[in-house]
């Protein structure tokens, strides 16, 4: 029978395949938001053009394993075995949590859920806050704050700005030719900005172009004569091309928003998943080199491409499903929606409401899509979601902090819901309170990771393979409950009625 150890490294790197496919489900969901929520494409499209994009930013980029090695904890003061059950314990939790997220359509950051399960398992085995480097923990906990506040503020302020601009007109050609190339030059400018910066940091060409014109030109001058440059061009085309792109303007904007989000966190979000077991399996094969060293692998391209494929198995799951249409239906312009929060959320949503008159509704009208599917935004808010997003990505890295892909995304959806007054009618209580009770639950979700961990750690530790099995069968036994759950849940908030009694918005709502 294998020692402790190796079962240990046996396991990591079964879970591994597993926790990939979660972050599919949840994280990697998010990315298509925009797209799905205005019916750009459909949701199978939209997932399959946004896991092109995951690959081709893996394929890109060969990272060291970033969560494992931004100093969250000190691998290198652990023994061989204490530092291998860190990484068991939280991919236990991690799987279990994110299944948990998932199953009832809540988008949940992968990176800071496992920052805290790390975090709570190293806590575990030491039995010592000493291992941990706090400062860092409280940069994770700013940066969620800082990316929703930026996210909100300037989704908020960009979609009210566009809105009096375009107004619900987003396919009217003389309208559009007036707008839309300042627009969507600005657009075009933030999301290049974006994958300058963030998405294709480690391509070498685009490391000299930061050097040789950035760098030149100062960061306020590439803006403004990219912008200038960009409006430009998309003049130029309009007016060659004439209705035949004035009309898919901000529909095509949207799409590239999507492929630049998604191609960055192929690049730089997509090792997270799998640090923890090739972490695992680096100690165990390189046993006498020491723990220090299990944080510096750098992961095969190959390997990455792996798990980006796997997490695109992940996105075209049910649960990714309840995720995108969750966070969709949040930020609806339809008054009355399928949704969940909890009693005290919307009761201090309606409190938040009284602070804030409605005033006149700025949105296009509520309507149906060809296969009578509910359009919840028009493509120039996707196009906006998408573009503010990478701009808030890409300015909280140029100033060191780690944002996540969910809670930008997210918190855009819903800024630009408040700025088209889509959350001030109808359904408005229930609107904010499901954002409400998602932000309430990012924070929550890392305390419970955090004790979890600490608590499987710990049992593992003392008890060895007995404590492995257990938390194994613990992880399946909770999976097995949650999803029996969930599917209650979900039939109760979205009943599958017959064809002849169904009501218009159809099953993809």
């Amino acid at each position: 029978m294998p020692d402790f150890t190796t079962l240990l490294m046996a396991v990591a790197m079964g879970m591994l395949v597993w926790d990939c496919i979660e972050v599919g489900k949840n994280d990697a969901a998010n990315l298509i938001n925009g797209v799905f929520g205005a019916r750009v494409l459909t949701r199978r499209a939209a997932v399959w053009l946004a896991g092109a994009a995951v690959l081709c930013g893996a394929l890109f980029a060969s990272p060291v394993m970033e969560t494992a090695r931004k100093g969250i904890f000190e691998p290198g003061q652990l023994q061989l075995q204490q530092a291998m059950v860190v990484y068991v314990s939280a991919y236990i939790v991690d799987t279990a949590l994110l299944h948990a997220y998932s199953a009832y359509g809540m988008p949940v950051s992968t990176t800071a859920s496992l920052i805290f399960e790390l975090v709570g398992a190293s806590i575990g085995v030491s039995l010592s806050l000493g291992l941990v480097h706090w400062g860092k923990v409280a940069s994770v906990l700013n940066a969620i704050g800082v990316s929703i506040l930026l996210a909100g503020v300037a989704g908020f302020l960009v979609q009210r700005m566009f809105r009096a601009a375009i107004q619900d007109e987003h396919t009217d050609h003389l309208r559009v030719l007036l707008h839309g190339p300042w627009i969507a030059g600005l657009m075009l400018t933030w999301m290049a900005w974006f994958m300058v910066l963030k998405g294709m940091k480690d391509v070498p060409f685009v490391a000299v172009f930061r050097e040789q014109v950035i760098g030149r030109l100062g960061t306020g001058g590439f803006l403004l004569v990219a912008w200038g440059a960009l409006t430009l061009l998309v003049h130029m085309l309009a007016t060659i091309f004439q209705e035949r792109l004035t009309k898919r303007l901000f529909g095509i904007l949207a799409i590239l928003g999507m492929l630049c989000l998604a191609f960055a966190f192929g690049q730089n979000d997509l090792a997270n998943g799998a640090s923890p077991g090739l972490s695992a399996f680096w100690l165990w094969k390189h046993a006498d080199v020491g723990t220090a060293h299990a944080t510096t692998m750098p992961i095969p391209v190959w390997l990455l491409a792996a798990c980006g494929f796997l997490m695109v198995w992940g996105m075209n799951t049910k649960s990714a499903q309840r995720v995108t249409r969750a966070a969709v239906n949040t930020g609806s312009q339809f008054d009355h929606i399928a949704l969940y929060a909890p009693g005290w959320c919307k009761t201090l949503a309606r409190q938040l409401l009284r602070l804030r008159p409605a005033g006149p509704d700025l949105a296009p009208p509520p309507h149906l899509d060809d296969q009578g599917k509910r359009v919840h935004f028009d493509p120039l808010r996707a196009a906006v979601i998408m573009s503010v997003s990478a701009s808030v990505i890409a300015f909280a890295s140029s100033n060191g902090f780690p944002v996540s892909t969910t809670y930008v995304t997210f918190a855009a959806v819903v800024a630009t819901g408040m700025g088209d007054r889509t959350m001030a009618r109808g359904d408005a209580d229930l609107k904010i309170g499901r954002a409400l009770w998602v932000v309430f639950s990012w924070f929550f979700g890392g305390l419970v990771a955090l004790a979890a961990a600490a608590a499987v750690a710990w049992v593992l530790l003392k008890t060895g393979t007995a404590g492995l099995i257990l938390g194994l069968g613990g992880n399946l036994l909770l999976r097995t409950y949650v999803k029996i759950r969930a599917d209650r849940h979900e039939q109760h908030y979205h009943p599958k009625l017959p064809p002849e009694t169904a009501p218009a918005p159809g099953p993809g709502d």
